[in-house]
C-alpha cells in the first residue's frame, strides 16, 4: 500500500506502540503525517518520549534502536534521521535553497526519521493555528523538514549514522526494497498503455517512446488532437489544452472500457515524455488484484490539512484497475472543464469514492536530478518525467532499461 509506520516509544524505552497511519483514522489524508501529529500527541504525548516513522519495508533492530534514541536528552527537541540533500536546485523541492541546494538536509524516509515528544507537542501546536505555506503535499520528509525548520527558529535534522539503508555494521534500521517480489510479473497482455500526446510533440517526443519503452508493450495507442497514421496516431475528438487534459483522459477511460480496445486488468495513462519500465510495473502489479479498485502511482495531496485529497501524479504515469475504471465511469464523476488537471480531478472522484490512492516511490513525476542521488541509486525505479536539459535515451538506459534477464521475461 505505500504505508508508513510510527513506533511510540515510552519513557522507559520499552517496547514500542506500533501504529499504521492508514488504520489511525477515516481519513486518508493520514499518510502526509502532519494531519496525523494531534492525534498522536493526544493518545501518546503523556507516556512516550519518542515518535519513529518508518516505511512498511523498513526493518528494525530494536536493541540497537533504543540505544541510539538513548543517546539523545528527550525533554529536548530532536529532529533525528539520514540525512538526504539536493545536488542542485529542484522543481519538486519548489526550487529551495538554489543558491546552495546541499545546505539543507531532510530525512531518507527509508531508514526512518525521529522525533523527541516536545517537538511533537510544539507542532501539534502550530499546525492548528498556523496556515501552511502551500496547499500541495509533494515530497513529504523535505517538506516535513522544512516544517520543523521554521526558517531557523526550529531544529534541523541531526544525522544519526546507525539510521541506515544499506546493511552494515552497528544498524539500528535497514531497508528492504519498494518493489516486492509477489510472483511472477503480471503478463504483457494485462496492461493497455495510452500514450498522451499533441501534433507539437509528434515529431520530438513520440521517437523517443518508441526508441525507448514501446517495445515492451503489447497493447499501446497514442491518443492525439490529430489522426497522424504514421505513429499511427487516434485523434479522441477532444481539442488540445495547453493544460490539464481533463477531458481527454476520460475519452481513454471511456475507450479503455469499451469493444474498441482489447480487454486488459489494467490501464497506465502517461504523457508522451514520461519514461517508463514496463517489465518493473508489471512485477509491481502482480502485487494488486484487478478485480479490486486500484488507483496506484506516486502519490501527491492537495489541502491534506484541511480534509483535502490525494491523486496521483500524471507525469510519472497513473496506473488504474478495471474495477476502479469502472467504478469511476458509472459514478458520472467528471472533469469541470477539458482543461482541468487530469491527475487532481481523478484524485478527488477517487477520493469521494472511497477509492484509496496508493503510493509507489519507484513512479517519479520529475527527471532523476530532482531527486537525492542517494534515495534514487537505492531504487528499481519504474518511471521519471520531463526532457528538459537531458538526453532522454540515455536516462532510460541508465535508470529504466532491464538488465536483468528476469524483468524481461
Amino acid at each position: 500500500s505505500g504505508d508508513k509506520l510510527a513506533l511510540s516509544f515510552k519513557r522507559t524505552l520499552g517496547v514500542p506502540v506500533v501504529l499504521l497511519l492508514h488504520e489511525l483514522s477515516e481519513y486518508e489524508g493520514d499518510w502526509s503525517i502532519l494531519p496525523v501529529l494531534p492525534h498522536l500527541y493526544a493518545n501518546y504525548g503523556q507516556s512516550a518520549s519518542w515518535f519513529f516513522f518508518i516505511e512498511e519495508e523498513t526493518r528494525v533492530t530494536l536493541p540497537a534502536l533504543l540505544q541510539v534514541l538513548h543517546r539523545y536528552q528527550a525533554q529536548k527537541e530532536w529532529f533525528l534521521g539520514k540525512h538526504l540533500h539536493d545536488n542542485e536546485a529542484s522543481i519538486i523541492h519548489h526550487y529551495a535553497f538554489s543558491e546552495d541546494p546541499g545546505s539543507f538536509s531532510y530525512p531518507d524516509p527509508a531508514a526512518g526519521w525521529a522525533l523527541s515528544t516536545p517537538l511533537l507537542q510544539r507542532l501539534t501546536e502550530r499546525i492548528q493555528y498556523e496556515h501552511l505555506k502551500s496547499d500541495f503535499t509533494i515530497d513529504l520528509e523535505h517538506e516535513i523538514a522544512l516544517y520543523i525548520w521554521e526558517e531557523g527558529a526550529g531544529p534541523k535534522l541531526t544525522a544519526v549514522p546507525e539510521f541506515c539503508t544499506e546493511r552494515r555494521e552497528n544498524c539500528a534500521t535497514t531497508f528492504t526494497t519498494y518493489l516486492p517480489n509477489c510472483g511472477d510479473p503480471v503478463s504483457k497482455k494485462d496492461v493497455f498503455v495510452a500514450v498522451k500526446t499533441c501534433q507539437n510533440f509528434h515529431s520530438d517526443r513520440v521517437p523517443v517512446v518508441k526508441a525507448t519503452w514501446e517495445k515492451d508493450a503489447e497493447f499501446l495507442e497514442f491518443y492525439s488532437d490529430v489522426t497522424d497514421a504514421s505513429i499511427p496516431t487516434i485523434s479522441l475528438g477532444v481539442p488540445n489544452t495547453e493544460r490539464g487534459h481533463c477531458g481527454k483522459t476520460f475519452a481513454i477511460l471511456r475507450r479503455f472500457l469499451s469493444k474498441a480496445v482489447p480487454k486488459a486488468d489494467w490501464l497506465l495513462i502517461v504523457d508522451d515524455d514520461t519514461l517508463i519500465s514496463l517489465p518493473r510495473l508489471r512485477r509491481l502489479l502482480r502485487c494488486y488484484d484487478p478485480k479490486e479498485a486500484v488507483s496506484l502511482g506516486e502519490r501527491y495531496g492537495y489541502g491534506l490539512i484541511q480534509n483535502g485529497y490525494s491523486y496521483t501524479t500524471g507525469g510519472g504515469g497513473m496506473v488504474l484497475s478495471r474495477a476502479a475504471v469502472s467504478r469511476l465511469i458509472s459514478s458520472g464523476c467528471s472533469c469541470y472543464s477539458d482543461d482541468a488537471p487530469d491527475d487532481m480531478v481523478l484524485g478527488r472522484c477517487f477520493t469521494s469514492l472511497g477509492v484509496p490512492i496508493t503510493h509507489s516511490p519507484l513512479f517519479h513525476q520529475a527527471r532523476p536530478d530532482d531527486y537525492s542521488e542517494t534515495l534514487i541509486s537505492l531504487q528499481q525505479a519504474i518511471s521519471f518525467h520531463k526532457h528538459w536539459n537531458i538526453d532522454p535515451v540515455a536516462v532510460y538506459k541508465h535508470w529504466l532499461q532491464s538488465k536483468k534477464t528476469k524483468e524481461t521475461c
